[in-house]
């Protein structure tokens, strides 16, 4: 069985004719959960976004494949219909357009097939109780009056209803207090299992304190300088990223 998911290899990106990405790889095998970070403007948003095949990005250099099959040209939509998920940093509202019609039309997309009308809003509804969301937020259009945790949480009960292969999490915890954190750690402690991945973009470590990675990469200046365990996390929060720019600047 394939137990690689993600591979990442020397990819060199740019926007706006501004080089980003300067050569990074990285893999991410099934059941793994990676965690991405680095200062402002290091690279990592740049990253999940050449992943996802964000029109805004050109990949000059590099290939990216998942689960084998090279994706580096595919548009964004054909990567969320292989397994792909990014939740963003800020979730746009979207007036006209239900959560749960959103979800429905996203989860059709997905598999193919037409679903269940019963079994999805039973499936729905214990979701939005897991995030602790009354069930009335399926009726209402999407992020729209929410708050910014409630979108944050939003994103995560998209993630778990649409069950991709992959989950990339672009500082899903920015702005969110001690319980927001909890609840959305909970939600992704519960998505993931063997047959799936995490891929977490943070410069904050507060949600990993409920979520235990089992690599950390730490990105600057559009490459990954070091990668090494959870304990990783402790060395940035003791030292901050400054001790990795030598690093960086001899790599």
């Amino acid at each position: 069985m394939m137990k690689k998911l993600l591979e990442i290899k020397d990819i060199y990106a740019e926007a706006e004719g501004n080089e980003i990405l300067k050569g990074l790889s990285l893999t991410v095998n099934k059941g793994e959960v990676h965690v991405i970070m680095g200062p402002n403007g290091a690279g990592k948003s740049t990253l999940v976004n050449v992943v996802m095949g964000h029109p805004k990005y050109k990949v000059t250099g590099g290939d990216i494949y998942f689960e084998g099959e090279k994706i580096t040209d595919l548009k964004t939509d054909e990567r969320a219909r292989k397994g792909l998920f990014l939740s963003f940093q800020s979730p746009e509202e979207v007036p006209g357009i239900t959560v749960e019609g959103l979800l429905r039309s996203a989860r059709s997309a997905a598999t193919g097939k037409p679903l269940k009308l019963m079994a999805f809003r039973k499936e729905l509804k214990e979701k939005l109780e897991l995030l602790q969301f009354d069930e009335s937020y399926a009726t209402r259009y999407l992020n729209v009056g929410f708050s910014g945790g409630e979108k944050k949480k939003n994103e995560i009960i998209q993630m778990m209803m649409l069950n991709p292969k992959l989950a990339i999490l672009d500082e899903t915890d920015s702005g969110l207090d001690v319980d927001a954190v909890k609840i959305v750690s909970s939600g992704v402690n519960k998505f993931k299992n063997p047959e799936n991945a995490v891929l977490i973009i943070t410069h904050n470590t507060k949600i990993l304190e409920d979520l235990k990675p089992d690599f950390v990469h730490i990105v600057l200046d559009g490459k990954i300088v070091k990668t090494g365990d959870a304990s990783l996390v402790e060395e940035v929060n003791k030292y901050g990223f400054a001790e990795f720019k030598d690093i960086a600047i001899n790599s």
